[in-house]
């Protein structure tokens, strides 16, 4: 995948790898027309797994680069590190607050941001929606961290959180379309909300990759900007809902989907992105 991607532009680099992520999304949503349930335990156990590659990557591919490109621009990097990160969790938040939508296992009228009448369905895929932000945005800064050719920003590293992302959207699109099957939906119908949820993920890597390319001193920050709001939808979003517990036997496979991505997504980072 290396070899033929490195002619492109960033931008288009970004593109590409978020289309992938996209890609990846929309075949684990095609579950939906094999199977119209999915087991409690193994819901629980993908969203663990989701949240365990977000923490690593968010660690491996943005923070530690984030830190050594902040110290080879002259920057302070600690401070540079931690406001990037706290932005992204800010920018999250408040697009929390503002955006209509609902967690899995919630009733319409538990449903978060401005108050709507949309149906129950879309406010599902919009929760989705609202954590592929960051990491669309992640992957489109880390390929345009490439374009300054940085000893710590390779595209190899930049391939390595784009598959790293997109393992764990499989079960992402799954985890979306086949409850959504479940809600009454159509297999067709749930497909396409399923894989609706990672439309956003090619918008948001194309401005990441233009933004870093644009104003270089910014990408420490980009970096940790990302780290940050995947951070915020990890311990907002899928921690909790890995966890909440209603026969009081599925908190074991979550932890143990968590450490299993952190893990996978860690060897990929660690082995091959450098």
């Amino acid at each position: 995948m290396i070899g033929w991607i490195e002619p492109f532009s960033p931008v288009v680099q970004a593109l590409i790898g978020t289309m992938f992520t996209w890609g990846i999304t929309a075949l684990g949503a095609g579950l939906v027309f094999f199977f119209k349930t999915i087991h409690q335990k193994v819901l629980k156990g993908m969203l663990g797994f989701a949240a365990g590659v977000m923490i690593a990557a968010s660690f491996w591919s943005l923070l530690a680069p984030a830190i050594e490109m902040a110290e080879s621009f002259g920057q302070i990097a600690w401070f540079t590190a931690a406001a990037g990160f706290l932005a992204g969790g800010m920018f999250l938040w408040l697009v929390d607050i503002i955006l209509p939508h609902l967690h899995r296992g919630l009733e319409k009228d538990q449903a978060e941001g401005i108050k709507t009448n949309w149906q129950k369905s879309i406010l599902l895929v919009l929760a989705i929606t609202l954590h592929n932000i960051p990491e669309g945005l992640a992957v489109g800064v880390a390929f345009g961290a490439v374009a300054f050719g940085l000893p710590t920003a390779s595209l190899a590293g930049a391939v390595v959180l784009a598959v790293g992302i997109g393992i764990q959207n499989f079960p992402e699109g799954a985890a979306v379309s086949i409850p959504l099957r479940g809600e009454g939906l159509s297999r067709t119908k749930a497909f396409l909300y399923g894989q609706a949820s990672g439309i956003v993920e090619p918008v948001a890597g194309v401005i990441g990759a233009f933004a870093v390319i644009s104003i270089q001193p910014m990408l420490p920050y980009a970096l940790a900007f990302a780290a940050g709001a995947m951070i915020y939808v990890v311990v907002e979003e899928l921690i909790p809902e890995a966890q909440h517990d209603e026969g009081g036997n599925s908190t074991n496979i979550a932890t143990i989907g968590c450490m299993a991505g952190f893990v996978v997504m860690m060897i990929l980072d660690v082995a091959l992105g450098g």
